[in-house]
């Protein structure tokens, strides 16, 4: 769609500089990526403001902050420019009328809170396509339409591109879009000029407190999906722990007709309410859900009851934009989420796990998960864990101790360092484990592929290892480069070389 920039500068409060009848069709943040018929938003950055860049794009029109439209007049800039005082606050609107506001007509169900949002998104986008509809995924492991892959970066992405996508989903038949909601997209206003039809809460614990300077500032800041002008028009919340029954509140005092509000939990009476009735050696669990009053059983191909808390949340999430209860549990059978809680299996005499665990509460929620498979009388638990690097220092020790209170044997190595000092990261993580009330032996190995080896070596018949940090990614970031490595190949390659073959229970 064409829309002239005096539109736009109407919609975002802002002014035009130069010819307003001028007409985008495209809109973002790069400036070597834009067609000659975009708008070119220019946004202040940490080190430099995007006005800089101006002169690098083809786009017909920028958007820009005051800051910007100085450096583009100084430099003899003479297309139009819409000037507003905050881009970021207006960049969703924007983007939504340059792209036609496809959500006016896709199903959005959103999922926002610290751990479980991919498992949920998986669940749901399995579901829902069992069930019969089209289906968009955006989240952490990438976009998909109908599982073919479409490529983008961000959990959540900036909103240009979040529009666009929205656009290309509508056009290729998407009926329904589910979505993960990070808060610094909820922050950012990535999201926003976005209609969720339902929007789903799942936990919240320590993480992201480089950006967030409090828990309750990182709570806010997950609450924008229920309250405001960005509020989703259905919820559906776990209250599983205090952060879930705090959100209940928001959104009875934002005035959201409870009959739109579900409650869901693994431990108390909630609308939608699930446990365990049974494992299998596999891990996988079968478990009862009850909603309206109706009970279901299905089988759960993942442990740990923190993923029947996801079932619970996706099921309702889907009952919430009618989709068949029944169905939809059907669907979610085989559902398999890179990286998290994944098994590798190369015959070994024991179990070995890659999870995406980064944060202290789902570490300890993994290893809660692998020593209830192992039974009572059952064997050792080991644990390779590091930390990343430019990312909330305060959670590096307590990363440590979660690690260590949990396991056997602790392996401290590197996760994604960036720009620190890996050495320094390290330290931190080896002081919360070794200073923690436990007998863990505790390791430090400095390359994450022998750290994985070094785990691998110290399994014996009966025991259980798991590798948490990166899960599915396929790269570590070490100073500014990103390194091939992915824990899944790592850790297979270790099986290999210790002699075990795919021949269960052999070895070569």
């Amino acid at each position: 769609m064409a829309t002239t920039i005096r539109q736009l500068a109407e919609l975002a409060g802002g002014r035009v500089i130069g010819d307003g009848d001028i007409t985008v069709s495209d809109c973002g943040l790069d400036s070597k990526k834009l067609p000659e018929g975009a708008l070119f938003a220019a946004l202040p950055g940490t080190r430099v403001h995007g006005a800089q860049f101006a002169g690098d794009t083809p786009a017909r029109a920028i958007l820009s902050d005051v800051a910007g439209v100085e450096i583009l007049q100084s430099s003899g800039e003479t297309r139009p420019i819409i000037e507003v005082e905050d881009i970021r606050a207006v960049l969703g609107l924007i983007a939504a009328e340059i792209y036609g506001h496809s959500t006016k007509d896709l199903t959005v169900i959103a999922i926002t809170g610290t751990s479980g949002k991919t498992t949920t998104s998986y669940l749901l986008e399995a579901g829902l396509l069992h069930a019969g509809y089209s289906v968009g995924l955006i989240g952490t492991t990438g976009t998909r339409i109908n599982r073919e892959p479409v490529p983008t970066t961000l959990t959540t992405p900036e909103a240009p591109t979040l529009q666009q996508l929205f656009a290309q989903m509508k056009d290729e038949g998407v009926t329904h879009v589910v979505m993960e909601v990070s808060s610094h997209a909820l922050e950012l206003g990535r999201v926003q000029g976005t209609r969720f039809a339902v929007g789903g809460f799942s936990n919240l614990s320590q993480d992201h407190l480089d950006f967030h300077p409090t828990m309750e500032e990182y709570f806010a800041a997950k609450a924008r999906l229920f309250r405001g002008e960005q509020a989703a028009e259905a919820a559906v919340i776990c209250v599983d722990d205090d952060w879930g029954g705090r959100m209940v509140d928001i959104v009875k005092q934002e005035g959201l007709p409870m009959q739109r509000v579900r409650t869901g939990s693994t431990q108390a009476e909630a609308e939608i309410s699930a446990h365990q009735l049974d494992t299998e050696v596999t891990g996988a669990q079968h478990v009862e859900l009850t909603l309206a009053d109706k009970n279901y059983t299905f089988r759960l191909p993942m442990p740990g009851e923190f993923n029947i808390a996801n079932a619970a949340l996706a099921t309702g999430l889907a009952a919430s934009v009618g989709v068949d209860t029944q169905t939809f549990l059907e669907g979610i059978e085989k559902v398999a989420v890179p990286g998290r809680m994944e098994r590798v299996d190369r015959g070994q005499d024991f179990v070995a796990v890659v999870d995406y665990a980064h944060k202290p509460a789902a570490v300890t929620a993994v290893l809660e998960t692998l020593r209830e498979q192992l039974g009572e009388d059952g064997g050792r638990i080991g644990i390779v864990v590091g930390a990343g690097g430019d990312r909330d220092s305060s959670k590096r020790p307590l990363m440590g101790a979660a690690a260590a209170e949990g396991a056997d044997f602790v392996v401290v190595t590197d996760d994604n360092p960036r720009t620190e000092d890996p050495a320094q990261i390290r330290a931190a993580v080896r002081k919360g484990a070794e200073e923690a009330d436990s007998s863990a032996e505790v390791r430090e190995e400095g390359s994450r592929a022998a750290a994985i080896d070094a785990a691998v070596e110290w399994a014996r018949p009966g025991d259980a290892i798991i590798v948490v940090g990166k899960g599915h990614e396929v790269g570590q970031l070490v100073g500014t480069e990103t390194h091939h490595f992915d824990d899944h190949e790592e850790l297979a390659r270790a099986l290999e070389a210790r002699g075990y073959t795919t021949s269960a229970g052999t070895k070569d």
